[in-house]
């Protein structure tokens, strides 16, 4: 019985998701990249804007960060991570930056 409901609700999850077009990777936790990973640190990925190498990144500016890029997806409140387009859909950090960033349209 208890696999039933958890299968149910997975269902019911997907089928919210697809119907609201919300990705379904945002309805689960994000869990947040590590900034010693490959992938972010080819891209100077730091948690905090703030860090970053301002003698590599020259066009870095400090109000350039995640949540104002538009490869930012939708922070979960609690823990203000959200998955990156660039990074393969991991997590960062909303204050965080890499070399990728592009000024949000709107």
């Amino acid at each position: 019985m208890q696999k039933r409901r958890i299968v149910i609700k997975a269902i019911t999850v997907a089928g919210i998701a697809g119907a609201t077009g919300v990705p379904l990777t945002l309805w689960a936790a994000v869990k947040k990249i590590d900034p010693k990973d490959p992938q972010a640190v080819s891209l100077g990925y730091v948690d905090d804007t703030t860090k970053a190498d301002e003698k590599k990144y020259p066009k870095h500016d400090k109000s350039q960060m995640c949540s104002n890029c538009q490869f930012y997806q939708t922070a979960q409140e609690e823990n203000k991570v959200a998955p990156c387009q660039v990074l393969s859909n991991k997590g960062v950090s909303a204050q965080g930056w890499c070399s990728a960033w592009v000024k949000k349209a709107g």
